[in-house]
């Protein structure tokens, strides 16, 4: 019986049928397993069937084609908010994002250049959250050119400097502060 708890389920009718495991040895039944219509990997990698692959090239490829004239979603209207709630919510988008590499990058950059940010930088900075993850990711790495409005921002420029860590920094999240910061 407990041949049976370890074998996939597959094999059970084969060696549950009476009489049928007394007459072959172990190594028949094995080979009879396999044959019984359970395919060679079932876990395939995803490119490894030509078929799915096809399938992969062509949806990504519709992708890429369309992604360009995909709309935004226009950003919540926040006049009139105060510089407190304002950094509070900086750093809480920075950290929020839903990539953790974007997330990491923003967060630190947030925790060493917010306090120094003046209500004008810090609105530029809400800005510069508004666009996409990877956006902001791969500006910050230098892997994409940025667009017009932010390639010659300092605020850009700070933040590729802290993305380069020059000083080759180990960087982990931040924690959060249990209590208001004095800024």
């Amino acid at each position: 019986m407990t041949v049976l708890r370890t074998l996939p389920r597959l094999a059970r009718p084969i060696l549950s049928t009476p009489g049928r495991l007394s007459r072959c040895s172990l190594s028949t039944s094995t080979r009879s397993l396999k044959s019984a219509a359970v395919p060679d990997d079932p876990y395939p990698l995803p490119l490894s069937n030509p078929d799915l692959a096809s399938l992969a090239s062509r949806s990504t490829n519709a992708l890429s084609e369309d992604s360009e004239e995909w709309d935004m979603p226009q950003p919540l209207d926040r006049t009139g908010e105060d510089e407190k709630t304002l950094r509070a919510r900086l750093v809480y988008q920075t950290r929020k994002r839903g990539t953790l590499e974007t997330d990491l990058i923003l967060s630190t950059f947030a925790r060493d250049e917010l306090p120094k940010m003046s209500m004008e930088e810090m609105l530029q900075f809400d800005k510069l959250l508004d666009e996409p993850d990877w956006d902001i990711f791969y500006w910050s790495v230098q892997k994409r050119e940025p667009p017009p409005k932010w390639k010659d921002t300092a605020l850009l420029a700070k933040l590729i400097k802290h993305a380069k860590n020059e000083g080759k920094v180990v960087r982990m999240m931040p924690a959060l502060m249990q209590q208001e910061p004095n800024l």
